[in-house]
């Protein structure tokens, strides 16, 4: 009988154990399904937007397989999809045969592109420029062109060689990396090894973040991209204590502090003028803050007559705290005549409580 007890036990305790590694086998690769997803559908809308709709779109984790047909430049398939944010290398195949382009993990140079390995960075300190050339003259035009981007801060750490046969036959191959490049401050560069173009360091955007992979993409044509350039993190303003706390105080005044005014007229009563003071106080301690002020009318008048009047009221407290000096682009004033009392128009006290304005946030600060 204790047998019979314990087997049911002991199957539900492994049906427990089971369930988590069950969720967690089906939700892993479902996170990363999505990650690929969305570079896929990124790096398809920026193919169709230069007119390439026929590429077929695969990615493993960051790196992207795109197969192109015969009619169409895998260089400039490759510029585009490098450009895409998050998409670390690039691997470009046309039709059924691949282009001349070597996989990520291929050890032979890409003989096919005619550049020599080399290497273009800066840091805040200079503009750095290894690679051999053919000539004197292709150096000097190299070194021509740093001396146009240097500015004040830097100076040129010239690394290049003099190599007629497997240099750099034209300074041009380098020149567009070195204006991107030049762009923004701290340390960045691009690497060329015979087999992949890499990308890193530090740039100040998106927008100069793809201009450096086209201008890989041109430098080394056919060559494997792997973008590992680092855009800045964003950083949220900070918010002062009092602006953090504003919508909060100035419910509170709402509640404490009533604005309201003599019958059928915009002049505040006597009771509520001290109340006026303290909301241009709670507005000018937070100077980024922007109100509405609500005029509101008791029933005693027609609707035709109740609106205008609302609004003189809402635009005589405005004129107020402006005068008490806060900024009038701060403050927006509208009337809403009879349609939202707060009291009973049956009786003094209530049509009193509804002669009155109002202090709100505006959505949006």
């Amino acid at each position: 009988m204790h047998g019979l007890v314990r087997r049911p036990l002991v199957i539900w305790l492994l049906a427990a154990l089971a369930v988590p590694v069950l969720l967690t086998a089906v939700l892993i690769p479902a996170r990363a399904g999505t990650t690929e997803d969305d570079l896929r559908d990124r790096t398809v809308e920026a193919l169709k937007a230069r007119g390439i709709e026929t590429a077929s779109v695969d990615f493993d984790g960051r790196d992207a397989k795109i197969v192109v047909p015969d009619s169409v430049d895998p260089a400039a398939v490759q510029e585009i999809a490098t450009g895409v944010e998050g998409v670390r290398s690039v691997r470009i195949e046309g039709g059924s045969t691949p282009t001349p382009t070597p996989t990520a993990t291929s050890t032979e140079p890409a003989e096919e592109s005619g550049v020599p390995a080399f290497e273009v960075g800066r840091t805040d300190q200079a503009i750095r420029v290894q690679a051999p050339v053919q000539s004197q003259a292709v150096k000097d035009a190299i070194s021509a062109a740093v001396e146009q981007l240097l500015g004040p801060d830097r100076e040129y750490d010239d690394r290049t060689t003099i190599d007629p046969a497997n240099g750099i036959a034209d300074a041009a191959t380098l020149s567009a990396l070195l204006r991107a490049l030049a762009i923004g401050t701290g340390d960045a560069s691009v690497r060329y090894d015979g087999d992949t173009v890499t990308l890193s360091g530090q740039v100040p955007d998106q927008a100069t973040k793809a201009t450096i992979g086209r201008a890989a993409a041109k430098a080394v044509p056919g060559a494997v991209l792997a973008d590992q350039l680092q855009l800045p993190t964003p950083t949220k303003s900070a918010v002062s204590e009092p602006c953090r706390t504003f919508q909060s105080r100035l419910a509170e005044f709402s509640r404490q502090y009533k604005i309201n005014f003599l019958s059928g007229t915009s002049i505040v009563n006597d009771a509520s003028k001290p109340s006026v003071v303290r909301a241009a106080a709670v507005l000018k301690s937070c100077t980024t803050a922007r109100v509405e002020v609500a005029g509101h009318t008791d029933d005693l008048g027609s609707p035709a007559t109740s609106l205008p009047l609302s609004e003189r009221r809402a635009a005589a407290v405005k004129a107020e705290l402006v005068r008490l000096g806060v900024n009038p682009d701060r403050i927006l004033a509208n009337g809403y005549g009879q349609a939202f009392p707060i009291a009973s128009n049956a009786t003094g006290a209530g049509r009193i409580a509804n002669r009155r304005a109002e202090l709100r946030v505006v959505q949006g600060n």
